[in-house]
């Protein structure tokens, strides 16, 4: 009688396995295979403005210190992942950094600082124009000073940095719907030009729930002239969502979620044209495509 290679693998895993030879349970994160954990668990790699680079590192001990400096952003601590076998740097690259070499710094134990070399390639984004409210285009002066206070107390939380995250950091869409409005669009409101577009755009009904794209900690919540109802969450090691126009906030600061958790439900609050969430992933103080954490 013969049995199909099907049926022989099945019978020599079962007697492998009751010998002991192979284990019961997966294999834990650190022993997963570098190629396959690269590929599946950590965004893409696009390094152009707006994009993240994965900048390998090798083998150390311990997980080595990375920094950026940027001169919008000053110097900034980067995001190590991996493992004593192979660490990556993951690199935020702000929408405003000029095509070109670039560097980071990295610092393994016991050894002298030095650098690391990256290329910036270039990368033309599409052009957006938009009828808004004319009061959050010519901002009166309460207004414009309500503005700049958000925008200090912003930066500050975008500078949140906690223990690296572990694990997978791929995250799934905040809210059901259709992309609406891409990352890095030039937006013209009114006719005027403003700033590139730092998120994503997500088109859905009001009310519709969202949800944390991965595991957070909610480190802000606030009503903000431009971004309406929004909720900050820190993903880990200078990894954070932004999710505003929210139309309610369920969450509180401090609170631990899982990814998935819900986090509150799309409105039209701030500067909208109508009901969408938009999510903006920041990463060493910088906007990145969500794209990347995602696709």
């Amino acid at each position: 009688m013969t049995h199909s290679p099907l049926f022989a693998r099945r019978r020599f895993m079962a007697a492998t396995l009751a010998a002991g030879w192979l284990p019961l349970t997966a294999p834990a994160w650190g022993e997963t295979p570098a190629a396959t954990r690269t590929a599946n668990a950590w965004p893409r790699h696009l390094a152009v403005p707006g994009g993240v680079a994965r900048l390998p590192l090798g083998a150390a001990p311990q997980r080595p210190a990375a920094r950026v400096h940027w001169p919008a952003l000053g110097d900034v601590p980067v995001l190590v992942v991996g493992d004593a076998a192979d660490w990556t740097a993951l690199v935020g690259i702000p929408l405003a950094a000029p095509p070109g070499e670039a560097a980071i710094t990295v610092q393994s134990e016991g050894a002298a600082p030095r650098p690391l070399a990256f290329d910036i390639a270039p990368k033309r984004y599409a052009e957006q124009h938009l009828k808004v409210a004319p009061r959050t285009v010519q901002l009166a002066p309460e207004d414009l000073a309500r503005h700049e206070r958000e925008r200090a107390h912003q930066r500050g939380v975008m500078a949140t940095f906690s223990a690296p995250p572990m694990g997978t950091l791929r995250m799934r869409p905040p809210a059901t719907g259709r992309r609406s409005s891409a990352f890095g669009l030039r937006r013209v409101f009114n006719g005027q030009p403003r700033q590139p577009h730092s998120g994503l755009d997500i088109a859905a009904p009001l009310g519709r729930a969202v949800t944390a794209p991965l595991a957070a900690r909610v480190v802000d919540t606030g009503d903000y002239f431009f971004n309406g109802q929004t909720v900050w969450l820190d993903h880990g090691g200078g990894l954070l969502s932004m999710l505003c126009h929210l139309s309610r906030i369920d969450v509180r600061v401090g609170d631990a979620l899982a990814a998935g958790a819900r986090v509150g439900a799309v409105g039209a609050t701030g500067r909208a044209t109508g009901p969408h969430l938009h999510w903006s992933v920041c990463l060493n103080r910088a906007m990145v495509d969500p794209v990347l954490f995602v696709d």
